[in-house]
């Protein structure tokens, strides 16, 4: 197959995509980015276009909707609804997380299982990939609410998991809190005490040292992986991060840790520029103990630190970008702002933060820029290495998560670059992380014949 056959075969694929998905505009743009690299392994691997692999990853293996009743404590009956698509299990069982919000749909968890695919792929932990959650919203509810939407989600989903089946963990709106009443009732129904069922558990309940730090943690070392293949290290660095929930709090931690400094932090409603750098004890204090704003940061940090409501936070010039929010949040005018302030990377934190006309700014720019399938993939490898120690009825020391962490972050650079040079795209992470993600799972479904 010539490379210009193959590129056509992959933009009927993606039509096939929208085609079949219709108003699920973050998963077509998620099959998108994928598909617009693999042209050179069609053309390379005539046995991969021969099998129909590119037409069978796009298709979700199964996909799982329900509804979801709860009371809340006025006597008031909601319903919402719920979500599982189990996307592939080529490489082990399906792994991904479960997000509670109100924008929350079908298409908005393909596009995640999509991701999660190749993320998960690029670990070499032998998971596959799915993703799942409801328009639920859990701000602003109480405990007692909280549990009882939980409890009535795990009732349908329970039936759809298991450790050697579909193994989910948490994601934005779903926290050690929500996992635990998920757990809960997940035992109550099944009366096993099955804790690989579920990661993001407590520590002292089959949970993993250093698995809320992971995302955060592990995408500051991709950025010092990025920046070492440059010649540089992290020490004096100055970096915007977004968001203020986990995986911002955590980015910002193991950047302090690390020798640079975080200088803002954001939510819906602004965002904070701190010239000394972030303070991460009032920063934790007042997202995960009060579950306050960022504005309320700015009032108690004192004169260092200003709220500017609405906004960009990439306005704010520094040497790194780490977008640590939501889909979509980095578009391309902010992409030109960063570059114009001197940006040398930007690494994803989140899922897709980046829109495609951004990344085509910074990468036409010369910026290192490192894709959430890779760059993120902290996360998912600390669940895999909590399903480890569930396997073994074992706890690890925090010490030594973090050192297999950072083992698994800088080999997963490494296959990154690799990748890209050995297909003729020096340099270009988003071409290696796709390309190394989907050969790992294509050599998988070859193997195991039809299915």
């Amino acid at each position: 197959m010539t490379s210009a056959s193959a590129q056509d075969r992959l933009a009927a694929v993606h039509a096939e995509v929208v085609r079949r998905n219709p108003a699920e505009p973050e998963f077509h743009q998620a099959a998108r980015e994928v598909l617009e690299t693999l042209a050179p392994v069609l053309a390379a691997r005539p046995e991969v276009a021969e099998a129909a692999l590119v037409e069978r990853i796009v298709e979700p293996e199964r996909q799982v909707l329900f509804r979801v009743p709860w009371q809340d404590d006025r006597g008031r009956t909601h319903v919402n609804r719920g979500f599982r698509v189990e996307f592939n299990s080529a490489l082990g069982p399906y792994k991904g997380g479960l997000r509670f919000h109100p924008t929350v749909n079908l298409g908005i968890v393909k596009f995640l299982g999509f991701e999660q695919i190749f993320k998960n792929a690029l670990t070499g932990l032998g998971i596959g990939g799915g993703k799942g959650g409801s328009d639920f919203d859990p701000h602003g509810r109480s405990d007692a609410e909280v549990m009882r939407f939980c409890q009535s989600f795990m009732t349908e989903l329970y039936r759809h998991i298991g450790d050697r089946t579909d193994v989910p963990a948490g994601d934005i709106g779903v926290g050690g809190r929500e996992i635990g009443y998920l757990f809960g009732q997940y035992r109550r129904i099944t009366n096993r005490w099955e804790a690989g069922v579920l990661t993001g558990k407590g520590v002292g309940w089959g949970g993993s040292n250093a698995r809320t730090e992971a995302t955060g943690y592990g995408n500051v070392l991709f950025t010092a992986e990025m920046l070492r293949q440059r010649g540089e290290d992290l020490e004096g660095q100055q970096a915007v991060v977004s968001g203020s929930g986990n995986v911002a709090i955590y980015t910002v931690e193991k950047l302090h840790q690390l020798g640079a400094r975080a200088l803002t932090v954001s939510d819906s409603s602004g965002y904070v520029v701190d010239d000394k750098g972030i303070d991460l004890e009032l920063l934790k204090q007042i997202k995960e103990v009060e579950r306050g704003r960022v504005e309320d940061y700015a009032k108690r940090r004192g004169t260092s630190a200003t709220f500017v409501p609405g906004g960009s936070v990439w306005d704010v010039p520094a040497d790194l970008a780490l977008p640590s929010a939501t889909q979509n949040e980095l578009g391309a005018e902010a992409a030109r702002s960063l570059v114009r302030n001197g940006v040398k990377a930007v690494s994803e934190g989140a899922n897709m933060p980046v829109t495609p006309d951004a990344v085509r700014v910074l990468r036409e720019a010369g910026v290192a820029f490192g894709p959430g399938k890779a760059a993120n993939a902290g996360g998912v490898a600390v669940s895999a290495l909590e399903m480890r120690q569930n396997s073994g009825r074992d706890v690890w020391s925090k010490e030594r998560v973090e050192s297999e962490l950072a083992t698994v972050m800088q080999d997963i650079h490494h296959t990154c670059w690799e990748t890209a040079e050995r297909y003729g795209a020096p340099g270009d992470y988003v071409t290696g992380a796709n390309i190394a993600g989907f050969e790992r799972v294509a050599d998988a479904m070859l193997a195991q014949g039809l299915v």
